[in-house]
């Protein structure tokens, strides 16, 4: 690894997260840290598109061509880096080719899948390649799932050190969001449908919390999960369900498997809507708009109407100025067994599925390359905050636009 020509590539750096993650690095060049990276794709004039934009910072940044399909492409990128940053989803339709070759390569990656039924099969396939290998694969590293994942890790840091106690239960609520809806996860959605469809056994694993922990990882107690319009006293506020819990929720399920699993942990997410009648009035509108969106997905007819007249393709995207103006705001409390709680929020500037993604994505990525110690972690197929953990969370808060603090 140490031999390897370039400390990280972006793969896809063509689509619309990768260009601003490929911004954000020219930027982070010229923050006094010396990164040796390169772009990578399938398209040549792409890519040499991208580097003329970038500007002069990106004169002499490396382009690699590859496609998502070409397996000795792939190799041939992977033999140059050791870390792979790959943007190119829907990752159950083009991911799965490059995960292998990194597996078997023992080069690192990371990504910013949401894909939960996809993670499963890659580590049914997979994961004993990569423990062999020493290559160490990171799914999840963008708004879905690393504020969830370490917002627990802080969480539970802070219980620690006040309780000396871990939290055995613990919520995440959406206070305040505002960005638009990205068209990878649009299209990772309608995929899932489509294959939900195509094989129903499916949907009882997407419905499984415990779908990608380990098979040997103790008692699986039953979850939380808010479905509808919900009055949640803790906030003191009406709740509705949040799209991006069924892959958040498995995330942290997972992390706390792999770091011993605490007896009995429970979980899980929803957004506030606001106190009285108004709020319930929101809740109910969110409950029955993304069950509307859900159920309309499945359907050929009105599927393609959403894909033609309502939702974002891939590759699109909002202005740079509407992505500047996103925010987020998430609360988690956390309890004890003894039933002592306390209060944390994760706070990030720019749209989250824009913007703050790739800030995250690229942190990720960089700490991959240059925060781990070759003996601290093995390889095999790690959640951000097991992996990364502490040294992450420092990255995102001195680069990447994020705070992490008590309430």
């Amino acid at each position: 690894m140490s031999n390897r020509q370039y400390d990280l590539v972006i793969f896809g750096a063509t689509s619309f997260v990768g260009q601003i993650l490929c911004r954000y690095m020219v930027n982070f060049q010229g923050a006094g840290s010396t990164v040796n990276w390169a772009i990578a794709g399938r398209s040549q004039s792409k890519l040499d598109t991208l580097k003329k934009e970038l500007g002069t910072k990106a004169e002499n940044l490396p382009v690699i061509v590859a496609d998502a399909a070409d397996e000795m492409a792939l190799k041939a990128m992977c033999d140059q880096a050791r870390v792979i940053i790959s943007t190119v989803g829907p990752y159950a339709l083009y991911g799965e080719p490059l995960v292998k070759v990194c597996a078997e390569s023992g080069t690192d990656y990371c990504d910013l899948t949401g894909e939960v039924q996809w993670i499963k099969r890659m580590l049914d396939r997979y994961e004993s390649t990569a423990q062999s290998s020493g290559a160490r694969i990171v799914h999840c590293c963008g708004f879905d799932s690393i504020p969830s994942d370490l917002g627990v890790f802080f969480l539970q840091q802070q219980a620690q050190t006040q309780f000396g106690a871990d939290c055995v239960n613990v919520k995440m609520r959406v206070k305040a969001l505002r960005g638009e809806f990205s068209g990878g996860t649009v299209a990772s959605i309608i995929n899932v449908t489509k294959e939900v469809v195509a094989d129903p056994a499916l949907r009882k694993d997407l419905a499984n919390p415990y779908l990608i922990c380990p098979a040997d990882s103790g008692a699986k107690v039953r979850q939380k999960n808010v479905t509808l319009a919900t009055y949640d006293s803790d906030f003191d506020a009406w709740s509705a369900p949040f799209v991006m819990s069924a892959i958040n929720t498995r995330v942290v399920l997972r992390s706390n498997a792999l770091n011993g699993q605490i007896d009995g942990f429970q979980y899980d997410e929803a957004m506030l809507t606001g106190k009285g009648a108004k709020g319930w009035t929101m809740a109910q509108g969110v409950t029955l708009g993304l069950g509307g969106f859900v159920a309309g997905a499945a359907l050929k007819p009105t599927r393609w109407l959403l894909e033609k007249y309502v939702v974002p393709a891939p590759g699109e995207g909002p202005s740079r100025e509407s992505q500047e103006k996103g925010f987020y705001d998430l609360r988690f409390k956390g309890t004890t067994r003894d039933g002592q709680s306390l209060q944390v929020k994760v706070t990030g500037d720019r749209d989250p599925g824009y913007g703050s993604t790739a800030k995250m994505l690229a942190q990720a990525g960089l700490c991959l390359a240059f925060d781990l110690n070759g003996g601290e972690r093995q390889g095999g197929f790690w959640t951000p905050s097991t992996l990364l953990g502490e040294a992450l969370l420092s990255r995102l808060e001195k680069h990447a636009g994020l705070t992490f603090e008590r309430v």
